[in-house]
């Protein structure tokens, strides 16, 4: 169930960061913080949908916490655009949210698939 929801919220979270990414490159002429956003941002659901076929449970966590760090840094260059004066607060705030709520859902996942391994063993 969880990881459907963050397979479709991640997705949803890639297309908004890729249409920040034409608005910051078209309309504000910003190239470089906008590159880093592209990547980490679109990067959190690419590793989800690697974890949905991992190796392994351990493969499958591994893949979550990289999704956990890419998401991580993406905050870092919202936060960065925001105080800089690329995006507005209310752009700021529906990405930030959004962002976090991922990494509340990752970082469950994560915790509950170590726990379900180690009482497995």
């Amino acid at each position: 169930m969880k990881e459907n929801n963050i397979k479709n919220k991640s997705f949803t979270f890639a297309v908004h960061i890729v249409k920040l990414y034409q608005y910051l490159s078209e309309e504000k002429r910003e190239f470089i913080l906008s590159k880093q956003l592209l990547r980490s941002g679109t990067s959190v659901g690419a590793m989800v949908r690697e974890a949905e076929h991992g190796q392994s449970k351990a493969d499958f966590i591994h893949k979550f916490s990289i999704a956990q760090k890419e998401i991580n840094e993406t905050i870092y260059w919202l936060e960065l655009l925001y105080e800089t004066g690329y995006i507005d607060e209310s752009q700021f705030e529906s990405l930030n949210n959004d962002a976090v709520e991922l990494i509340k859902i990752i970082t469950t996942i994560i915790k509950n698939t170590k726990k379900n391994l180690t009482s497995n063993n």
